[in-house]
This record gives C-alpha cells, sequence and structure tokens, in this order.
C-alpha cells in the first residue's frame, strides 16, 4: 500500500509527480530543487543558498511524513556543474553531520527552473525503528 504525501511547506510538484510517497516502511521523496515554497521563485545566493533551500524542502516532505532528516538513508544530488561540488558538500555535510546517508553525485546538463542543485531521497518512515 503507498500513500501520498504533500505538504505546503515544500514546493508544488511542477509535473505530473507526487512529492513523496509513504511505501514499504520508506519515504520516496521526489527532488527538490531551491525554490522557495511560498513565491515559488528560485533563491538567490548561488549554489549554497540554493542547497540550503532544497534541503529544506527535502525536510519539509520527509516531515510530512513523520520522519525527519536524521532518518534518511539514501540521497542523489545532481548539479548542474560539478564545480559546485565543494560549496554544495559544505552545506549538505552541515545539515547531516556524521550521520549522512550513502549518496551519489552526479552532473546533468540542465534541471528544472534554472536550479544549479536538485536532491532526492528516501528515509525511513516515522514509525519505522532505525538501527543503532
Amino acid at each position: 500500500m503507498k500513500r501520498i504525501v504533500s505538504t505546503a511547506r515544500a514546493p508544488a510538484a511542477i509535473g505530473p509527480y507526487s512529492q513523496g510517497i509513504l511505501a514499504g516502511g520508506f519515504v520516496w521523496a521526489s527532488g527538490q530543487v531551491g525554490l522557495d515554497p511560498i513565491t515559488g521563485v528560485l533563491v538567490s545566493g548561488g549554489i549554497e543558498a540554493q542547497t540550503r533551500q532544497a534541503l529544506a524542502n527535502l525536510e519539509a516532505v520527509i516531515g510530512a511524513a513523520g520522519s525527519g532528516l536524521d532518518r534518511v538513508v539514501r540521497t542523489t544530488v545532481f548539479l548542474v556543474d560539478l564545480a559546485d561540488f565543494e560549496p554544495m558538500n559544505r552545506v549538505y555535510g552541515a545539515a547531516f553531520g556524521a550521520g549522512a546517508p550513502a549518496r551519489s553525485t552526479v552532473e546533468v546538463s540542465a534541471l528544472p527552473r534554472g536550479a544549479r542543485v536538485e536532491i532526492d531521497a528516501v528515509a525511513l518512515a516515522g514509525n519505522a525503528l532505525p538501527e543503532r
């Protein structure tokens, strides 16, 4: 059984997809870019600001399913330019700390709305206990 996850605290989907899906004990969060959820406009301030906002948007989607960034087990980071890897990585590292999830980072030719970074995630659902 699956349940659609939706929240006004993250940007609305800009296509035929859900912000997230709760299924099989996991939250599958769609990729998030640095759009402000209120204005729908890409945040200014470069890659670091966009990474912060993308992570905040992910946190909102995952939170709407009763989970949190501390329960994320896998992410994929899409960058328009791998030269942005280090500044993105600093912000990402601060968000996840020592318990960072498994991750892939890839360079892509373009992202929606002119974004420089997009991040998707899979997290343990709120009722699933993380291993210690």
